[in-house]
C-alpha cells in the first residue's frame, strides 16, 4: 500500500489528491486497498512524465560510435589485453566484462594477484601468494566497479566521487567542450591538458595507475603516472604497431591513443532499447501493471504518495549526475579515511572537494540496465535489487536489518558498523539542516518494493542479457591477439563468458 503524509491526504485513503489522479492512477474502490487494485490511465501518466522531459531515449542529439568502427575495434583488443597490466595478470575487462553487466558481478573487485587471472566474477579470489597493498585475503579494491554500459551518456563526471570531471558540463557532450576535464593528474578545478576529449577517454587513463586494479605493486613502483604510462607504451611497442598504423595512420603508440581507443570501445556500449522506452514511445503493453505501478511510485513525490526516486534519478538517463548522502553500508577497505582506527572509511565526494558539505556524498548512478549491474551501492553492499530498493526507501531501517551473509566471506566488514553510522549521522544532520534535495524516508510495504523492482527491470535492454547479442563487444578466436595476452574470460565453472 502506498501511504501518504497526513498533511497531503486522509490516512484512510478514501480519496486521492488531484495531482495523483493526474499521474494516471485512480482507485477502483474506496477501501483500504493496495495499488494492485487500481486502474492505470496510460495516456494521463505518459502526459505527466512527458511534462518532466521524459522521452524514453537518452541518446537523442548525441554522436555515438559504432563498435564496427576501426577505433572501437582497436579499443576492444586493448580492453582485453593483460599487456596493459603491470604484471600482465589483469586487463580493463577484469573488472568490466560485457557479460557481467559491464562490471564484474562482485561487491568489490579483485584486480591484480588473482588465483586464476582469467576467471572473472564470483569465484575470483586472490592468490595465496598475493602480496603488496597490505593484502589480507579480502578484496583490495575499495569501491564497486561501475558499469561501462552507456558511458557515452555521462556529461558531468565519472567515478563514484567524480574525480574525473568535466569543467564545462555541457549537456550532450560527454565532457567534450572548451573548458576541459579535471582528473587526478591535475589540481581540483583545473583542466588536465592530457585528459583527452571525452570523460571516458580521461577515465581510461587511470585504472592502469592503480596498484590494486592493474598496475601491481612492483611495476614502475614509486614512479609517477606519466612514467607508468610511458612504460606501458614501451611494453606494447613490439607487438601493436600494425594495429595503431591501421587506425591512426602511423605506428606511434602513445597512451593518449590507447585511452582514446579504449574510450571509443566503451562509448560504443549503448544499450537503451528497453521495455520502458517502448512503453513511453507508445506501446502500452511493453511493461506489465506492476511495472506501471512502480513507475508511478518512482516519478511521484512523497507528498503525493510516491517514493520521489526521480528527484535524483531524473531524465531519460535516470541520474541528476549529482552527489548525495545515502549511507550505504561501508564494507571493504574503504579509501583510507580516518574516522576510526581501522582507517577503512570512505568520505566520498569530500575527498575531492574538501568541502564539509560533501562528506559521505556519492554520485547518483544511472538506472539503465540496473538489473544486471549489481551488486549495488558504492561498495556493492547490496546483492539484490530488493535490498537496494529497501535501503533507498529507508536507509536507517535497511542498515538495522542488514544481512552480512549476502557478502562473500572474504570481504572486510570489521569497520562497517561504526563507519556506516558516521554516514547515517551525516544524513540525519543534512535533514535537520534542510540540505537541498536531501534524502528522506518513504513509507512503504512489500508490494511497493515489488512494484519498484519490476519497474527497474523494465529498464533492461534485452541485449545485455544475451551473449549472442553482446558478441560484437567480445573478441573471438578469429580476431588478432597482437601480444598473445588476451584475457579469455571464464566463469567459476570454466565456461566462456
Amino acid at each position: 500500500m502506498i501511504r501518504y503524509k497526513k498533511s497531503s491526504v486522509a490516512s484512510s485513503r478514501g480519496f486521492l489528491p488531484l495531482s495523483v489522479a493526474l499521474l494516471g492512477i485512480t482507485l477502483i474502490a474506496c477501501s483500504n486497498t493496495d495499488t494492485a487494485n487500481v486502474s492505470f490511465d496510460n495516456a494521463t501518466f505518459k502526459q505527466s512524465i512527458k511534462a518532466m522531459g521524459i522521452t524514453g531515449d537518452p541518446t537523442t542529439g548525441r554522436i555515438l560510435p559504432s563498435i564496427n568502427d576501426p577505433k572501437p575495434q582497436l579499443g576492444k583488443k586493448l580492453f582485453f589485453t593483460k599487456g596493459l597490466g603491470g604484471d600482465s595478470d589483469s586487463a580493463c575487462v577484469t573488472c568490466h566484462h560485457p557479460s557481467l553487466g559491464g562490471g564484474d558481478n562482485l561487491s568489490l573487485s579483485i584486480g591484480v594477484g588473482a588465483q586464476t587471472p582469467d576467471l572473472l566474477g564470483p569465484g575470483r579470489v586472490h592468490s595465496m601468494n598475493a602480496s603488496g597493498g597490505e593484502y589480507d585475503g579480502g578484496p583490495t579494491v575499495p569501491r564497486n566497479a561501475p558499469t561501462t554500459f552507456n558511458l557515452v551518456m555521462w556529461d558531468q563526471a565519472l567515478f563514484h566521487d567524480g574525480r574525473v570531471e568535466s569543467l564545462g558540463k555541457t549537456a550532450g557532450r560527454n565532457g567534450d567542450d572548451q573548458l576541459g576535464i579535471r582528473t587526478p593528474d591535475s589540481t581540483f578545478g583545473t583542466a588536465d591538458p592530457d585528459a583527452g576529449l571525452t570523460l571516458v577517454a580521461a577515465q581510461s587513463r587511470f585504472p592502469v595507475t592503480s596498484p590494486e586494479e592493474m598496475r601491481g605493486f612492483s611495476f614502475e613502483a614509486g614512479k609517477s603516472n606519466t612514467a607508468l604510462r610511458a612504460a606501458l607504451e614501451a611494453k606494447l611497442a613490439n607487438d601493436w604497431g600494425t594495429e595503431f598504423l591501421n587506425v591512426f595512420g602511423d605506428a606511434s603508440i602513445t597512451y593518449s591513443r590507447i585511452a582514446e581507443a579504449i574510450a571509443e570501445y566503451e562509448r560504443s556500449q549503448v544499450f537503451v532499447d528497453n521495455p520502458w522506452k517502448s512503453y513511453v514511445e507508445g506501446d502500452n503493453t511493453a511493461i506489465n501493471d506492476s511495472a506501471k505501478r512502480g513507475a508511478w511510485l518512482f516519478f511521484n513525490n512523497i507528498e503525493n504518495g510516491g517514493a520521489n526516486c526521480a528527484s535524483c534519478h531524473s531524465g531519460d538517463f535516470f541520474t541528476d549526475e549529482q552527489y548525495h548522502v545515502l549511507a550505504m553500508p561501508q564494507i571493504g577497505r574503504g579509501k583510507g579515511n580516518d574516522n576510526d582506527t581501522l582507517k577503512n572509511d570512505d568520505f566520498g565526494r569530500f575527498r575531492e572537494t574538501k568541502e564539509l558539505s560533501d562528506m559521505y556524498k556519492f554520485r547518483t548512478p544511472s538506472l539503465l540496465n540496473v538489473e544486471v549491474t549489481g551488486p549495488w551501492g558504492h561498495t556493492g553492499a547490496y546483492t539484490t535489487l530488493d535490498g537496494i530498493v529497501r535501503h533507498m526507501l529507508n536507509p536507517e531501517r535497511a542498515i538495522a536489518n542488514y544481512d552480512l551473509s549476502q557478502l562473500d566471506s572474504t570481504i572486510q566488514t570489521s569497520g562497517m558498523s561504526i563507519n556506516t553510522q558516521f554516514a547515517l549521522n551525516q544524513l540525519v544532520e543534512n535533514r535537520i539542516n534542510n540540505v537541498t534535495n536531501v534524502h528522506h524516508n518513504v513509507l512503504f510495504n512489500n508490494g511497493d518494493v515489488l512494484d519498484l523492482v519490476e519497474f527497474l527491470t523494465s529498464l533492461t535492454d534485452p541485449c545485455v542479457k544475451s551473449r549472442a547479442c553482446l558478441a560484437p563487444w567480445i573478441p573471438d578466436a578469429s580476431e588478432a591477439d597482437p601480444d598473445g595476452l588476451r584475457l579469455i574470460a571464464i566463469d567459476s565453472d570454466g565456461e566462456l563468458l
